[in-house]
């Protein structure tokens, strides 16, 4: 090396010497991320609490990563988890596989499937990392009950989607917490 090159060196090391520090505190310091950040994803819900999923499989079909596994079913009049016939029984994103790219979310036609800005998703084994329904699920909020129970009475799945159901009925409360407590009394039986 010539001391031309050793010269050049030492002035982009002089010159950076003086610049202000970027180094992130990252596990103590979180910035806040941008609106529209591709993060975890979140299976949502209507505001009576029944899932908005219809377990068509299109955010499978979508997925070019083939993270996502999506089994659907019937729904039954007396066990019904969304509006219309079906719903996803089964679901699965395998956060292993996923590049967060969002084709699943464009492939949704009901907008059950969104993103958040949650990316903490590290952990100490793979299982972990693969998000059954049951952790996908957004949570109950007030006016929800929770599914299988009736959809709204005079209402169909064409009212759901288009926003006309705003909470869970009394008719609904009343159906769950009848079956919660016929549930109750059968465990009661068979202990």
């Amino acid at each position: 090396m010539t001391a031309l090159g050793q010269l050049k060196g030492f002035g982009v090391t002089f010159r950076t010497m003086f610049k202000k520090v970027v180094t992130e505190q990252y596990p103590d310091e979180k910035r806040p991320t941008e609106p529209r950040f591709h993060g975890r994803h979140v299976l949502n819900r209507h505001p009576d609490g029944l899932e908005k999923c219809i377990g068509c499989e299109l955010c499978a079909w979508a997925c070019p990563a083939d993270a996502i596994y999506v089994e659907g079913a019937d729904n039954a009049v007396e066990e019904r988890y969304s509006p219309g016939e079906r719903y996803g029984r089964v679901y699965q994103i395998n956060y292993l596989r996923c590049i967060f790219c969002g084709l699943c979310i464009e492939a949704c036609p009901t907008r059950a499937l969104t993103m958040t800005n949650e990316y903490e998703l590290a952990d100490v084994s793979r299982a972990s990392l693969i998000f059954e329904k049951q952790d996908l699920l957004a949570p109950m909020l007030a006016g929800m009950v929770e599914a299988p129970h009736p959809m709204v009475e005079g209402f169909d799945d064409q009212d759901y989607y288009r926003g006309r159901v705003t909470r869970a009925t009394p008719a609904q409360s009343d159906y769950v917490a009848a079956r919660a407590a016929a549930a109750a009394a059968e465990r009661g039986e068979t202990e």
